[in-house]
């Protein structure tokens, strides 16, 4: 969650040192440089958040119509929950199997499966722990490599132009910018021709590309149930996005920092995409969701999927569902790693209030908007701590 977009190649004012730098140089107590400082010291204490009682949804009931085994009444039970979840957090957590005790753990090498089932079971997103396992693995890897080799995969041209894609800081737009606490690796992953795999590091190649494939697919399984909420048609959302889609992988690390009651790990905004799914350091929390006004910490649960939505699904949806507004704060002590694939509509295509949704006491609370445009505009939103989907509302 944790962002994303389509932007051309930018000037960087100065270029800067990797976050994971600055933070082996700095010892316990330390400041943090002026540029990451976001807020006053003891300014909204985290140690105050409430843990968000977000919902945990079994996919494998939503989706489950038998009749005779009582899948229809169930799928509509565990619907409500899901629309509750869609409405009141716009987040939900999905497990990875309902009945683990029916499955025997799978072995996993590169991109070789290997997958035994004990007996029939019922799925949730049913991907391997085994992979995720890999993934987060991997992800440790590539940024546990020496500096030299992760700028192998930089995201500045030439040493000073910046694209979306590569390894670095985040786009750095005025020398009077906050910056946040976190060090990245973004990568388009989708559609699969537009993929620069020279950019792609050699340790997460496989993994990354066994892991969007099983990602997308919990994605389709997704959109229809959302769009049966709304009473669309099944195939609304999935239609919505086209044929050139976008999905871009996101790898997150956020190394400890001194002084974490003045630096975000990210600051407060949300997605500018359609749909995001997170999978999280199961063993350090830090990801926050705003509700009414209050930080709420979102909960770590180890080989489970965070379903985010995001500003075109609020805006598609004429404000039914929502895009959270969300931030990353950081932690003395411990690293953490997220990763996180954004789903997008295809960046030429324009978007609105679906019009079933719309009538004489129902009006558009949203412009159409050119999604290419909307994503852009939320670097220079985020940049100065504003929400890009202000710019959407009539």
């Amino acid at each position: 969650m944790e962002r994303t977009g389509e932007e051309k190649v930018h000037h960087r004012p100065v270029p800067l040192p990797p976050v994971q730098e600055l933070a082996a140089a700095k010892g316990a107590g330390d400041d943090v440089p002026a540029r990451y400082v976001a807020r006053r010291a003891h300014d909204d204490p985290d140690a105050t958040a409430a843990a968000a009682p977000v919902p945990v949804i079994d996919l494998g009931c939503l989706c489950q119509t038998t009749a005779a085994s009582g899948g229809e009444e169930s799928a509509a039970g565990e619907a409500a929950r899901l629309r509750s979840a869609l409405q009141s957090w716009g987040l939900f957590l999905v497990r990875a199997y309902a009945h683990r005790q029916h499955y025997r753990t799978p072995l996993y090498s590169g991109a070789r499966r290997q997958i035994t089932h004990a007996m029939s079971q019922v799925t949730n997103h049913g991907i391997e722990a085994s992979l995720m396992d890999a993934v987060m693995e991997a992800s440790r890897e590539f940024f546990r490599q020496p500096l030299e080799e992760k700028r192998k995969h930089t995201n500045l041209v030439d040493g000073e132009h910046f694209q979306l894609e590569g390894y670095g800081n985040d786009r750095v737009a005025s020398e009077d910018q906050v910056l946040d606490w976190c060090d990245r690796l973004y990568l388009k992953v989708e559609p699969q021709e537009e993929r620069n795999l020279a950019l792609w590091p050699t340790c997460l190649r496989d993994v990354l590309h066994e892991f969007t494939k099983e990602c997308t697919r919990v994605k389709d399984r997704l959109l229809p149930e959302m769009a049966k909420l709304l009473e669309l048609d099944d195939d609304y959302f999935v239609n919505q996005l086209g044929d050139k889609a976008d999905t871009h992988a996101r790898f997150n690390y956020y190394p400890p920092c001194p002084r974490p009651d003045l630096a975000f790990g990210l600051k407060p905004h949300s997605d500018a995409t359609f749909i995001s799914l997170l999978m999280v350091d199961n063993s350090v929390g830090g990801l926050q969701v705003l509700r009414d006004g209050v930080w709420y910490d979102v909960p770590a649960r180890l080989h489970t999927l965070l379903i985010n939505l995001g500003d075109q699904m609020e805006i598609m949806s004429n404000g039914i569902f929502k895009s959270p507004v969300h931030r990353v704060v950081t932690n003395a002590e411990k690293e953490r790693l997220s990763v996180v694939l954004f789903y997008s509509v295809d960046p030429e295509r324009e978007i609105q209030p679906a019009g079933k949704l719309i009538d004489e006491n129902h009006p558009p609370l949203y412009k159409k908007v050119k999604v290419k445009e909307y994503v852009a505009g939320l670097y220079e939103h985020f940049s100065q701590g504003k929400m890009v989907i202000e710019t959407a509302k009539i």
